[in-house]
């Protein structure tokens, strides 16, 4: 591996390697506008320049290779005064309207310009108009003033996405981003060119005018919208409560993470987060006597209870993969383990769809692999089978976990069979068909709310995190779970989800052997399970040992 020296330090990097990375392993930050190591190098920019000893010219850092022996100066008068130039040329015809521009915070040109540039302007034409404020497609705003044509946006459709949407046409300082003759932004992942872009020259339509990015938030979570579980943050305005028309999420971005998402994430995920603000079950109620009571958590808990030792083993309980490793366990070792359930079932909320081949999973579910580990397995055969066992009177009641079954199975003869039980507790977060029939309600945190663990496809055992405190009276799962197991007397006792975690990975095979603090923070500290165990149909469940009658 070549040895070279970047501002005075020496390091080692493996061959090929860009002067920019190798500068980014010391710490060193070289200013750059076109590059990003997702995409191919087009060195059109020239902010990255640096310079390289016994080179007469200087050279561009994203592009140049290092070789053994190199000595690297990034911030040489020279250098300086050179990205001073460049800045200058950028803002030639580049609208200086900061204060009223949405990138305005986390606007690169405006950072580098405090780095290199502070000048007056020796500008004494009028600046070349061109469009603004286009609508490209569904999310994305183009104002082509603002670009500074690094065609970062453009590689990304052309090597990512491979749609091609965007070109950028004309010559010299007319030249500007536009789309091709009948096309349109809209693919699965046209927000991540918002990302991408370094100025205010693409700006997503969700996100516009609703906070200054300096009132802004971020906290790492897992998105849960397919079963790949990609690394996002989620970003929220403390303290102004007013901004954003009182949402709590201003909005979703990629958090890098090398072998799940790297820095991308598709437009369901970004833009999938309005339920955790809106259409929410926000206190405990029952029905009686037609109408909804609220009730106090504990009254429901004392209900909960007596139904559930009143009606014994003819109880159905429908679990869903969007419930985490932690829910999923407690949830099997109170139904299946102590009450010995029979009807047991782990039903999907959303039917297998498209993949596309780049992030998005047919599945989903966050947590189906999850669910497996656990030895809960999706099985349409047995949920039908549950509902004509209701309907023959074999059942006296539901508890169903955020699944809406009216709509995911045939609304007349899921409410048909429902109807006929004495009970239905249906614990989840916003309000559905089911919901409106079901006789008990339980206000469920949504995954925002709440922290534990996810397996995605891949077999990885990612952690999420709390970002949110619940809306209402709203709690998680496993909170639920754990007061009910204290009503029924079954011991199943934890302080929180850590411990909870423990007690699975001490009794499930296939976690055995991760850290739930190791599993936080930096996306790199996820654990993959080499060879998970998974129970096969004639092995038992490490959950569940109820007998088939």
């Amino acid at each position: 591996m070549p040895k070279l020296t970047i501002d005075g330090k020496e390091i080692e990097v493996p061959k090929g390697t860009k002067i920019i990375e190798a500068a980014k392993s010391l710490g060193i930050d070289i200013p750059f506008y076109c590059y990003h190591p997702g995409l191919s190098i087009s060195g059109n920019c020239r902010m990255c320049l640096v310079e390289v000893e016994k080179t007469p010219k200087l050279q561009i850092a994203c592009h140049t290779e290092v070789q053994e022996g190199m000595v690297v100066r990034t911030e040489t008068p020279k250098v300086r005064e050179t990205r001073k130039h460049i800045l200058e040329f950028l803002l030639v015809n580049h609208p200086v309207d900061c204060p009223v521009c949405d990138q305005a915070g986390e606007c690169w040109l405006q950072d580098f310009y405090m780095n290199y540039g502070a000048y007056e302007s020796r500008l004494d034409e009028n600046k070349v108009k061109k469009h603004k404020a286009v609508s490209i497609g569904p999310t994305v705003m183009l104002d082509s003033e603002r670009c500074i044509l690094c065609s970062r946006c453009v590689r990304f459709l052309d090597e990512v996405t491979k749609t091609s949407e965007l070109g950028i046409f004309n010559r010299g300082d007319r030249a500007e981003i536009g789309l091709f003759p009948g096309k349109e932004l809209n693919n699965p992942y046209s927000g991540n060119i918002v990302d991408l872009c370094p100025v205010g020259a693409l700006t997503d339509k969700d996100f516009r005018f609703k906070a200054r990015v300096w009132y802004l938030r971020g906290k790492p979570s897992i998105c849960h919208g397919c079963a790949r579980g990609c690394s996002i943050e989620v970003q929220r305005c403390e303290g102004r409560p007013h901004h954003g028309g009182g949402d709590r999420v201003m909005r979703i971005k990629p958090r890098f993470h090398p072998d799940i998402n790297q820095w991308w994430i598709c437009d369901e995920g970004r833009y999938g987060y309005k339920f955790h603000d809106h259409g929410r079950l926000l206190k405990p109620a029952v029905r009686r006597d037609g109408t909804r009571e609220e009730i106090s958590w504990e009254a429901m808990i004392r209900e909960f209870a007596g139904k559930l030792r009143q009606a014994g083993r003819k109880v159905a309980v429908f679990l869903s993969p969007r419930l985490s490793n932690e829910e999923l366990y407690l949830a099997g070792q109170l139904f299946g383990k102590h009450l010995n359930i029979f009807h047991l079932l782990l039903v999907s909320p959303e039917p297998p769809k498209t993949e596309d081949g780049l992030l998005l999973r047919a599945d989903r579910n966050p947590n189906t692999l999850g669910a497996a580990w656990l030895g809960l397995k999706t099985d349409d055969a047995a949920v039908k089978s549950c509902f004509a066992a209701c309907k023959a009177g074999d059942i006296q009641g539901a508890v169903i976990f955020g699944q809406d079954l009216l709509t995911l199975y045939n609304h007349e003869p899921v409410a048909s069979a429902l109807d006929k039980l004495e009970w239905t507790f249906f614990a989840g977060s916003n309000r559905n068909p089911t919901s409106e029939f079901a006789s008990h309600l339980l206000p469920s945190a949504t995954y925002f709310e709440k922290e534990g663990t996810v397996t995605n496809f891949q077999g990885k055992v990612q952690r999420f995190a709390k970002v949110f405190e619940p809306l209402g009276e709203a709690r998680p799962e496993a909170d639920m779970l754990t007061a009910l197991a204290r009503a029924l007397d079954f011991g199943l006792r934890h302080e929180n989800v850590p411990d909870l975690f423990l007690r699975m990975v001490a009794e499930v095979p296939a976690f055995q052997g991760l850290d739930y603090e190791k599993l936080g923070g930096q996306a790199t500290d996820i654990r993959v399970m080499a060879e998970p165990v998974i129970p096969s149909e004639t092995q038992a469940s490490p959950l569940i040992f109820h007998e088939h009658k």
